[in-house]
């Protein structure tokens, strides 16, 4: 058997040097560096390998003073590579648009993970707002924006006050190809209320009391936020009164205090009441009624067994049928209406159960029995 000739194999010392040797830097490049030196001339980066390149003050003009701190001597950054060569033979290096390219990255981090990200409005158009993620710009349109209500007929002028606000946006869009960046502040906004809301939902008690903005009004109640989520106060529950106006108790921008009544946690509803912190009107009715007493009510509703009327604007009686009239009747629409205003006397109290029964015939009969006063002319 002829002898093969052995090839030597390089040592694992000899892979990791080859592995370490420096390879040549092109212009765009983005490497990662050391802060040696900052000065008025710049900063001093060293890129490894014994290299080491300058940033000249023209190329980090997008740096905040937030930024700066991480510039600071020892600080590990991002530098993009402007000219391997240079006019002297030293790299010169750009933290501008080694950061406007950092921040693409992130941004589509963001898009991928639904995180939300930080910016700063910059400035604004009629679609919307310009804002500025650490030196790079995107924009938020008109529709994704939260202004207030009385900004309808001119966004512009409410943008233009809130120039310099830094909030946190989800970013919807990014596209590198055409240099654009698409955030929504809404959308933000709504995450953050979501979130508000599973935590204030775990957090409520039933009988508690709490404050809260009234945020919307209409025909079957008010919205109240309380910080997060919006419980509604049913129109029932806004006054021990009849209420024909939920505006007549509430208006929109109103703080209020509220009565937590119930926390449905799977359909994640709130239900308030404003009128359980009030007395009610059974509290001191053995105080303003008495048995036999005289008094004016005006019929709420008609039933087979008698009619419903509301005494005082607050305290609802009974007149059973047979307490409308002496002679027989089929229903009470023979004798009464909805709407019409009696006059009553209580013949019947029990406040715990909150039932006050009334009689109209008896108030009849009482006139009827009363003797007729006659006037005869005076002798002469």
């Amino acid at each position: 058997m002829q002898a093969g000739v052995s090839q030597q194999q390089p040592s694992m010392a000899e892979l990791l040097e080859e592995a370490s040797l420096p390879r040549s830097l092109r212009r765009g490049d983005l490497v990662e560096g050391q802060v040696m030196r900052s000065d008025q001339d710049g900063i001093l980066v060293s890129i490894g390998h014994k290299s080491e390149g300058i940033v000249p003050q023209r190329e980090m003009r997008t740096l905040t003073p937030h930024l700066l701190k991480r510039c600071e001597v020892g600080a590990r950054v991002l530098v993009c590579v402007l000219d391997p060569m240079g006019s002297d033979g030293q790299v010169i290096l750009s933290l501008d648009k080694a950061q406007g390219e950092e921040s693409w990255r992130l941004l589509q981090e963001y898009v991928e993970s639904g995180k939300g990200v930080a910016a700063r409005i910059v400035g604004y158009n009629r679609g919307g707002a310009v804002v500025d993620v650490d030196g790079l710009q995107a924009f938020v349109p008109l529709s994704q924006l939260v202004l207030p209500p009385e900004a309808g007929s001119d966004p512009e002028e409410a943008l233009a006050r809130r120039v310099g606000e830094e909030l946190m946006f989800k970013v919807l869009e990014v596209n590198r190809q055409r240099n654009r960046a698409v955030l929504s502040e809404r959308a933000m906004v709504r995450e953050q209320r979501e979130e508000q809301k599973k935590r204030l939902l775990l957090e409520l008690r039933e009988g508690t009391v709490c404050k809260g903005t009234v945020t919307g009004v209409c025909s079957f109640g008010a919205f109240v936020d309380l910080g997060g989520a919006d419980g509604l106060v049913h129109v029932s529950e806004l006054s021990w009164a009849p209420v024909s106006s939920v505006e007549e108790v509430v208006k929109p921008g109103q703080e209020v205090e509220v009565y937590v009544l119930r926390v449905d946690q799977e359909h994640q509803r709130i239900a308030l009441s404003l009128r359980r912190l009030s007395p009610t009107p059974w509290d001191d009715a053995a105080e303003r009624f008495s048995l036999g007493q005289v008094v004016t009510g005006t019929v709420t509703k008609l039933m087979d067994f008698g009619a419903f009327t509301r005494i005082e604007d607050s305290i609802e009686g009974l007149i059973h049928v047979s307490e409308l009239s002496d002679r027989h009747i089929r229903h009470p629409r023979e004798v009464v209406e909805v709407g019409d205003t009696l006059t009553l006397r209580i013949v019947s109290m029990d406040l715990e159960r909150h039932r006050v029964g009334l009689s109209l015939k008896q108030v009849e009969e009482y006139h009827e029995a009363q003797p007729v006063e006659t006037f005869s002319s005076p002798a002469r």
